[in-house]
């Protein structure tokens, strides 16, 4: 679902997107010393510098369009404190917004804002 958000409202395309399975990422991972098996969590590469979890999150909406941006007022709660609202939403995410029963089919323009293909 978030990676259809990003898609959806980044019309310039400024951000590339792709798993951490994958062997680049995993490449990227090893390079900065973080953990290579923790897939359970998002992570925005930025300028040198790695966002996780919920400033990870918030970063990537800042520069969303439409109204996305003005939940980036989320960074006024200390990092801790939304990371255990983000790690509580993840675990119950599928419980309440359920699993889509189909994948979107990407077009060729969204095909190549991934990394690796």
């Amino acid at each position: 679902a978030w990676v259809k958000v990003m898609i959806d409202h980044d019309p310039a395309g400024q951000f590339k997107l792709g798993t951490l399975q994958s062997e680049q990422a995993q490449r990227i991972l090893r390079d900065l010393n973080l953990p290579v098996h923790d897939y359970q969590t998002f992570l925005l590469l930025e300028a040198g510098h790695v966002y996780t979890k919920s400033t990870a999150v918030l970063r990537v909406i800042r520069q969303l369009s439409r109204w996305w941006p003005l939940y980036y007022v989320g960074v006024l709660v200390p990092a801790p404190l939304r990371d255990v609202v983000y790690d509580f939403v993840a675990r119950h995410r599928y419980r309440w917004m359920g699993r889509a029963g189909t994948c979107r089919v990407p077009t060729q323009a969204e095909r190549e804002r991934f990394v690796g293909s």
